[in-house]
């Protein structure tokens, strides 16, 4: 049995085609993670939910901010849904989209694996966090995601305080600083407070900032991670942190990492040339 984890797709879904051939699928017997963030800007995200949904009992999926966001928009009146652009609309106005939506809401925010040592979340880990922390924190959220008064925390999802990790927090403001770890951060101050404006490359950010697996004050990560998210790192595969977002929507590549050999094995599939998108990548 094979086990690969998949960087964003962001709704192109022939480039993940490709790639599931490329590596040779075989869904009687490989599986599959998605690091998140499956739908938005690639024209296809309709068809890579029904593919991706096809095969939920040989994949994991972790939900990214673009997934949250989909399931946020899509608990809005129909006026406001029919206002986003026309890759979600083609989910929300789609004859499937409940069961899809369902599903994709039932996603967990962290996975990890004892037998291959692997961590998957969609953007990182805080810095004050280990594996048992990021998956009992994780937990909170998807039992809230999960609940019958779901649309009250997808309503109150967006926005950027808090933005520094403190046990005490509660309700809604805890479950928003634990969903923007996971699914949205990128640079920290040595004290772990999340900064969401500097997104470009390594050496770009502002000084006193810190990509998140790299801050002077973080706690040493106990397991490997595997996470997508920030198209501008692309690939790095470092510091127990193998990062898989190679920006395919961007024209870039899609990128699957094969996790159940002694050394992570790389495969990967270029954009379609006719595939470009400017923009914030958030």
């Amino acid at each position: 049995m094979a086990v690969y984890a998949i960087g964003d797709v962001q709704g192109c879904h022939d480039e993940l085609s490709r790639l599931l051939e490329l590596i040779g699928f075989d869904p009687a017997q490989d599986r599959l993670w998605f690091c998140g963030d499956l739908v938005n800007r690639g024209g296809q995200s309709l068809e890579v939910l029904r593919l991706v949904h096809s095969l939920r009992e040989q994949s994991v999926v972790v939900l990214g901010n673009h997934d949250l966001s989909l399931l946020s928009v899509a608990g809005r009146a129909e006026q406001e849904q029919a206002r986003v652009n026309v890759d979600l609309r083609r989910i929300l106005f789609a004859d499937d989209r409940e069961p899809l939506l369902t599903w994709l809401r039932h996603c967990p925010l962290a996975h990890y694996d004892e037998d291959l040592d692997f961590l998957m979340v969609h953007a990182g880990i805080a810095t004050s966090w280990d594996k048992a922390a990021t998956l009992r924190h994780a937990g909170e959220v998807e039992a809230r995601l999960r609940h019958r008064d779901h649309p009250r925390l997808l309503r109150a999802i967006f926005g950027n305080q808090p933005d520094t990790w403190q046990p005490r927090l509660r309700g809604v403001e805890r479950w928003r600083l634990i969903i923007n770890i996971l699914t949205r951060m990128r640079y920290v101050s040595p004290r772990g407070r999340l900064n969401f404006k500097d997104k470009g490359p390594p050496g770009t950010q502002k000084p006193g900032l810190y990509t998140w697996f790299a801050s002077p004050g973080r706690r040493p990560i106990d397991t490997r991670i595997v996470c997508g998210h920030w198209s501008a790192l692309g690939l790095f595969m470092g510091l127990n942190v193998f990062a898989i977002d190679t920006g395919c929507v961007w024209g870039g590549y899609l990128t699957a990492l094969r996790l159940d050999t002694p050394t992570p094995q790389l495969m990967q599939v270029p954009a379609s040339p006719s595939r470009f998108n400017s923009g914030d990548e958030d």
